[in-house]
């Protein structure tokens, strides 16, 4: 939390909706956020609009971790994420950031899809009235869009006429029946679909298809990540220029400081 922030907050408790909140950051992605020292809040103090939780189904509760060794009773997504999230919205008149976009939660699923996505719509249920619901299809936008992926159940989620959470897709996708009301955002491992290893320049084969990724997303109304990249400035420059929608990082701030300085690119 920023000095401002955190002082307006302990002498004034009844202060939160007078202190600014960050610029947020409509590229940016924190990648396996709940490693960070204050999950989901180091995001939000750094203007965050999208944010990853993996998760286990562990005796009924959905617990965030990245390994099923490392799970805890208490942490779990509603304590983490939702709760929060649903407190922030109330308090800033139906958004998480006042006046601002919509923000994601990606739900990176680890244990077996068609149980743990159950449990989560489940969940989901008594969050709906910050959620984005989906009804036939149809998109009913909401303070938190929340994606589902990792161990995905796309038959089950296909034939709900309604959900609180819509899917991760594959670059597979792009050329597939799938609709962006079911798969708003293609998301890949880099290394499986290009060659490039970030040294040298980038072989004009894989610059001519990471272009042709984006602009058949954009073209389906669809948004772009790639993880598996170097969490480094020259990366993010590549991805950013490249219309890449989300930027991957572990790097709060350092990413932060990139996307204040960067030039807007048009339409985003």
């Amino acid at each position: 939390m920023n000095l401002i922030r955190l002082l307006a907050l302990t002498l004034f408790p009844g202060a939160a909706a007078l202190v600014a909140d960050p610029a947020p950051l409509v590229r940016a992605h924190a990648h396996n956020d709940y490693e960070h020292v204050r999950p989901l809040l180091d995001a939000l103090d750094h203007g965050f609009a999208s944010i990853e939780a993996d998760v286990y189904l562990v005796g009924g509760k959905l617990l965030v971790a990245h390994n099923l060794k490392d799970v805890k009773p208490e942490r779990t997504l509603e304590a983490l994420y939702l709760d929060p999230l649903r407190e922030r919205a109330t308090q800033n008149a139906g958004r998480v950031y006042r006046g601002g976009p919509a923000i994601t939660l990606l739900v990176d699923v680890k244990s077996e899809a068609a149980a743990t996505y159950a449990a989560l719509h489940a969940a989901l249920q008594t969050y709906a009235a910050m959620l984005t619901v989906f009804r036939d299809g149809v998109a009913a936008p909401g303070a938190i869009t929340v994606i589902v992926s990792g161990n995905r159940a796309p038959a089950v989620m296909a034939a709900q006429p309604v959900r609180y959470a819509a899917m991760d897709g594959r670059i597979d996708d792009l050329g597939g029946p799938t609709t962006s009301a079911l798969v708003p955002w293609i998301s890949d491992n880099w290394q499986k679909v290009f060659t490039w290893r970030w040294t040298g320049p980038m072989p004009e084969a894989d610059r001519v298809k990471l272009q042709r990724c984006v602009e058949q997303a954009h073209a389906q109304g669809r948004r772009i990540r790639f993880w598996n990249t170097p969490d480094k400035l020259e990366a993010w420059r590549v991805l950013f220029d490249a219309g890449v929608d989300l930027l991957n990082t572990d790097n709060l701030a350092g990413l932060q400081a990139f996307l204040l300085a960067a030039p807007p690119t048009p339409g985003k």
